[in-house]
């Protein structure tokens, strides 16, 4: 059963912190204080020095933006985190603010309609993106008051706030790493030659990463370290906290025209450019503080990083290699269900059991470096919250009837995997059957999909909603991310999703998309199935050229959970012919109990 802590019983320290947040911002003239999810490099998971919105909030989520007034706090955060929210904020105070999804800015509709004229908003610039720092200007402009990115308040009162993280970098080898970083670095100054740049900075840790062929630990689940990097047409600086690139692998970047600096040096660095040269810049992947560093002399050329669109197309031979990633995923993920099949009503089994077990069985796969993600096992209730993460003092045991809900996923030196499956456990009602099939008649319809090449991704999101808008139902999450190659699981610029499609969405060869629509039930049960999927070339003719998916991931989708009376015999052939793929591919990996379980799973069905 679950066994949540009630919030009357949790003694909160976040009350406490909020009474010291309060009194430095007094002390240092704000009215208003703002603590984004955010880091000098904008990136979506934090490493613990840059947590300070857990910290002075207790909301454990990935996204969410805390406001603090002298009388007010309040968190806003969207759909996927609403009943976490409202859990972890009870014992606080501070008040939850729904938004509709990450991508709203609600919160400077607040503060532009609560400021007065003449009151201070401040917020550390060092973590303030660019873009949002123009859009909070604005909102406030219309009130009367203004913004001071200046003060980092929590650096004055975080006790025991952590250190940079000191993790070693090292070098992302062949035959995994394709292409060699000399090449990177010359598709990246051939961007900047078009664009008449003469520099360019990168912040976001999953750029430097693949620019540079290197990665880290420093993000949890990511391998990626922090840095920043100035590039110009014959050298590079790195910019990474020192000892944490080993002497050999020092060398070895020197002899490709890449050279180590401190990370403390990275704005010093910005505001030495010689005068009337060009920086080309993101500004919506570099900080506010950053921008700020840039003297007036130099000229500031804004586009797209380039590493964004060449990182996000794999090419064939890393397209080869993420396909064998997915064979091992799957055959660690046959042993786990296999012994999760045979356990169940044996042994206690609880959420916290799943995500051992599931990791343990990757790790013994070759070229495994780490989850993708904190595993997702969520049963019933628990399916329900998108990003739900059992705990130690909060679990359920899987005992009963209803559905098992796992999102997971692996990192490997040949690729990375994200993958959702929905299980049943005892008996399982009609309205969860109706649900499945539901969202599995959604993930098929976009798997099946036809578009022209550089369609906008945000507009094929409805292929997967429209069997569950038929029925009166939606979602609020994202359809679709881009997945990296050995890098974050999350990647853009391409979302499958209900955003306003812009010009950097276009889908393009060699993207690897998620395909996850879902269902969820508050308090009873979720349903989310999840595939990637590598865009590939489709029909060519007198209509343009066009592209279409194939799937990724192997796994069976398990066929206990289908309403036979809603699918569709198309959609039972397109599911029977994925499940002959898994069974081929898989079938020379595993074993015993998880051969025989990947037959059984994988048997064709019809109405």
């Amino acid at each position: 059963m679950n066994s949540p802590l009630s919030p009357a019983a949790v003694t909160s320290p976040i009350p406490a912190r909020l009474v010291q947040l309060r009194a430095a911002m007094k002390t240092a003239g704000l009215d208003a204080y703002i603590i984004p999810s955010a880091d000098p490099h904008l990136s979506e998971y934090l490493p613990q020095r840059w947590q300070g919105r857990e910290q002075y909030s207790g909301f454990t989520g990935s996204v969410g933006t805390l406001i603090v007034t002298a009388d007010f706090a309040g968190l806003w955060v969207d759909s996927r985190y609403w009943s976490q929210a409202e859990q972890e904020l009870a014992p606080t105070g501070i008040q939850m603010m729904k938004i509709n999804s990450a991508a709203a800015t609600l919160h400077l509709d607040w503060l532009a309609s609560t400021m007065q004229a003449g009151q201070t908003v401040g917020v550390d610039g060092a973590v303030l993106g660019l873009a949002m720092a123009r859009m909070l200007e604005q909102a406030l402009q219309a009130s009367g008051s203004k913004l001071d990115t200046s003060k980092d308040l929590l650096q004055t009162i975080w006790s025991g706030r952590p250190d940079l993280p000191q993790a070693a970098i090292y070098e992302h080898l062949a035959p995994f790493a394709v292409v060699s970083r000399q090449d990177k670095l010359a598709l990246v100054r051939e961007q900047m030659r078009i664009k008449a740049a003469d520099w360019h900075f990168v912040s976001t840790v999953d750029d430097l990463a693949w620019i540079f062929n290197l990665r880290g630990a420093d993000v949890s689940y990511n391998p990626v370290f922090v840095g920043h990097a100035l590039i110009s047409q014959d050298s590079a600086a790195l910019f990474v906290s020192h000892g944490k690139i080993p002497a050999a692998l020092v060398d070895v970047l020197a002899k490709d025209g890449v050279f180590i600096a401190d990370y403390a040096q990275a704005a010093s660095a910005l505001a030495a450019l010689p005068a009337n040269s060009s920086l080309l810049i993101d500004p919506r992947r570099i900080t506010y503080s950053f921008r700020q560093a840039v003297p007036a002399s130099v000229k500031v050329i804004e586009a797209i990083n380039p590493s964004v669109f060449a990182k996000s197309r794999k090419t064939p031979q890393e397209a080869q290699f993420v396909r064998e990633a997915m064979e091992q995923d799957g055959a660690a993920l046959c042993e786990f269900f296999s012994w999760l099949e045979a356990s169940l009503g044996k042994e206690v089994i609880t959420e916290m059991t799943i995500d051992e077990k599931i990791t343990a069985a990757r790790a013994r796969q070759p070229n495994f470096v780490s989850a993708s993600f904190a595993t997702i096992a969520g049963f019933n209730g628990n399916g329900a919250m998108p990003h739900y993460r059992a705990l130690p003092e909060s679990h359920a045991v899987i005992e009963g009837n209803g559905l098992l809900l796992i999102d997971s996923g692996g990192q490997y030196l040949n690729g990375t995997t994200d993958i959702t499956r929905v299980m049943p456990i005892g008996v399982v009602s009609a309205e969860q059957k109706r649900d499945f099939t539901l969202v599995l008649k959604g993930m098929i319809n976009l798997s099946r999909a036809q578009f022209p090449r550089s369609t906008l991704s945000p507009m094929l999101d409805a292929l997967a909603r429209a069997p569950i808008w038929a029925e009166g139902i939606n979602y609020g999450h994202g359809t679709g991310h881009g997945v990296g190659y050995f890098l974050n699981v999350h990647e853009g610029p391409q979302s499958i999703s209900g955003a306003i499609p812009e010009a950097h969405n276009a889908m393009e060869a060699g993207m690897i998309t998620s395909n996850e629509p879902g269902i969820y039930r508050p308090g009873k049960w979720g349903v989310r199935i999840e595939n990637l999927m590598l865009n590939i070339v489709g029909h060519q003719g007198e209509f343009g050229d066009y592209l279409k998916f194939e799937t990724l991931t192997l796994c069976p989708i398990d066929t206990r959970c289908i309403d036979m009376t809603i699918i569709r015999e198309d959609e039972l052939a397109w599911l029977n012919g994925y499940h002959a793929t898994v069974l081929e591919r898989l079938s020379p990996r595993v074993s015993g109990a998880a051969k025989a379980w990947l037959e059984e799973r994988t048997k064709a069905v019809s109405k």
